[in-house]
């Protein structure tokens, strides 16, 4: 099994195997420029595990850094990266320079190896500009679950049965208390049984007027993943299925399948 990471303009090849066959390397120097480096065992934080059939990836040394970092260290973990709401707290100013650097290394924890603190950082990175008390409190329960996970792990493993790209999407509608807008997401693997290989949350540029139109606004993103993600995998030679994306709201299954102009939903329309 081959693990191929595109990272900006850096391509790093995980083989399972103890050497990459010279037809796989002869090929890939064909369509880029690259060095033959050996066997990857760490980048940019990412701690790689290769073996029989399976590459293994985690932050332990970075995470343990950056709780050091913020004298977490022996703080007491936590079981979720979050509370229900970030609205708690007291309203007075934090030290804006610390916690930009403390969100900002969550980011890269959350970008590489750690989606399930996707959607909580997101959220805290939309206040960097004036954070508060309350921002800096739900930083230090991130930390602090961060702390009890440390040894959670992505483990990429062979499969012989095909690739099919499986998504799943979300929205929480009108979840910010600032703006009233909602806030989306998805995720994606190659198979129900793998690890995820792309994850995103972000707040939905408008606002939605009902929790059918926030999860139809959500669907476009998902899809143009998607896309991208079979281009991806046929540009690598490898064979890719249709993308299957599950969707668990009535309405917008309805809407999206018959996207007839209805009462409340013809600005929708008009808009996609």
């Amino acid at each position: 099994m081959v693990v191929i990471l595109v990272w900006v303009d850096v391509i790093i090849i995980a083989a399972s195997d103890m050497v990459l066959t010279s037809e796989a390397k002869q090929m890939l120097q064909e369509r880029c420029h690259m060095k033959d480096l050996g066997r990857l065992s760490y980048f940019l934080g990412i701690d790689f595990e290769q073996g029989d059939g399976f590459v293994k990836m985690n932050q332990r040394g970075y995470l343990s850094k950056v709780l050091e970092r913020f004298e977490m260290s022996d703080c007491k973990p936590r079981a979720t990266p979050s509370e229900q709401k970030l609205e708690f707290g007291s309203e007075t100013p934090c030290d804006p320079r610390r916690y930009r650097e403390a969100v900002g290394s969550l980011v890269h924890a959350m970008t590489c190896t750690r989606p399930e603190i996707c959607s909580v950082v997101s959220g805290l990175s939309q206040f960097l500009s004036s954070p508060l008390q309350k921002h800096w409190t739900a930083v230090k329960h991130v930390l602090r679950y961060l702390k009890g996970t440390l040894h959670y792990e992505l483990c990429h493993r062979k499969c012989d049965d095909g690739l099919t790209l499986v998504g799943y999407r979300y929205a929480d509608w009108a979840s910010s208390a600032v703006d009233g807008r909602s806030t989306s997401g998805y995720c994606f693997s190659l198979n129900k049984a793998d690890p995820l290989i792309s994850w995103k949350s972000r707040k939905q540029p408008t606002v939605a007027l009902s929790s059918c139109e926030a999860e139809y606004i959500a669907l476009p993103a998902a899809v143009q993943e998607g896309l991208y993600l079979t281009q991806l995998l046929r540009n690598i030679d490898e064979v890719c299925g249709p993308v299957v994306i599950f969707e668990d709201n009535q309405g917008a299954m309805a809407l999206s399948k018959n996207p007839v102009n209805r009462q409340g939903l013809k600005h929708i329309v008009t808009m996609l």
